[in-house]
């Protein structure tokens, strides 16, 4: 069963606000909570990378609310690849998409020449992307090397006053962390 979002105006505000300047916001996925930013903003992605202990080679998920706000990469590829990708979503499925245009910034893709997107059906994550207008970096909310937080409290156990907003909400009712798939070969990573 999916969760609704419980985020009223002036939450929601406050969230677009924080993830706007340049802030790190822990909320609500599919399976597990994440951290998330504004992908452009490079220091608050260096932020989130040094809060999780995570080398910046490895590079991280894209999420977004709907096709339409990550058809800026979807554009400039064969069409194929484009209907491979929709096929996937929204739900709690990643997909490895090549970044043709190198239009998402080397902090967010690593040494990778595919950028991780996923178009969540969670609500919440939905309305956080509506709200800020664009796609979030989503990457588990854990140090490195250890379980992703699946409740609030172990959200501030690992982070504490480290993070700028933490969001309020429910998990959807996914056990594992998305699948990723790379939509040129069709091969699983997890």
């Amino acid at each position: 069963m999916s969760p609704t979002s419980s985020l009223n105006a002036w939450q929601l505000h406050c969230a677009r606000r924080t993830v706007l300047s340049g802030g790190v916001i822990a909320y609500p996925t599919e399976a597990v909570w994440g951290l998330g930013c504004d992908p452009w903003n490079q220091q608050a992605v260096e932020r989130i990378l040094e809060l999780k202990q995570r080398p910046m080679a490895k590079g991280m998920i894209l999420v977004a609310s709907s096709i339409d706000q990550v058809r800026f990469l979807l554009d400039p590829l064969p069409r194929v690849l484009q209907w491979e990708a929709e096929q996937h979503w929204p739900g709690p499925i990643t997909c490895l998409i090549p970044d043709v245009l190198e239009q998402i910034p080397e902090w967010v893709r690593g040494q990778h020449s595919t950028i991780a997107v996923r178009v969540s059906d969670h609500p919440l994550v939905q309305d956080l992307c509506e709200a800020t207008g664009m796609p979030l970096v989503s990457t588990s909310c854990n140090p490195a090397g250890r379980a992703p937080a699946r409740n609030i409290w172990q959200v501030r156990r690992y982070f504490g006053k480290e993070l700028d907003r933490v969001i309020p909400g429910a998990l959807g009712g996914n056990r594992n962390p998305s699948r990723i798939i790379d939509i040129l070969t069709g091969k699983q990573f997890r």
